[in-house]
């Protein structure tokens, strides 16, 4: 397997996740060629990404003061092909939180092997300003603890 920059270990940094959710590759998401077009990881991030921040209570508040994550930087590694039709189990854990950022890392597994890796970096902003804002200690707590 290729070196990921961002994992030591790919037998520790798997057992690491706790957070999934099942993904059903669409026809529209492969290419010519068969398999899973190389944008489509990238939406399969948002999805499990969406999913794992609605977990920890990050969209419920309704305050108009409370921050929303945007996508500063997002990267993908390709492991192996997938396709059509295939059950996709999308991962995803919050790796470091810091005071107005998270690095998420993302794991797509197919057939129990791992097909896709990923990392992003969010940044809590607030919604009038544009500015970084600070992650409550609460939805900090919860996203290190998932």
């Amino acid at each position: 397997m290729k070196t990921i920059s961002y994992i030591e270990n790919l037998e520790e940094w798997r057992s690491s996740f706790s957070f999934s959710t099942p993904i059903k590759i669409r026809f529209s998401e492969t290419d010519m060629f068969g398999h899973v077009n190389n944008v489509s990881p990238f939406i399969y991030f948002e999805q499990a990404r969406i999913e794992f921040l609605k977990s920890v209570g990050l969209f419920n508040t309704k305050s108009e003061d409370a921050g929303i994550p945007v996508v500063a930087d997002l990267q993908c590694d390709y492991l192996q092909q997938m396709y059509f039709n295939e059950n996709l189990t999308m991962y995803v854990k919050a790796n470091h939180v810091g005071n107005t950022s998270i690095d998420i890392h993302y794991m797509g597994v197919v057939d129990g092997k791992v097909a896709l890796t990923g990392r992003g970096r969010l940044v809590y902003v607030h919604p009038k300003t544009g500015k970084p804002m600070p992650i409550s200690e609460e939805i900090k707590k919860e996203l290190l603890a998932t």
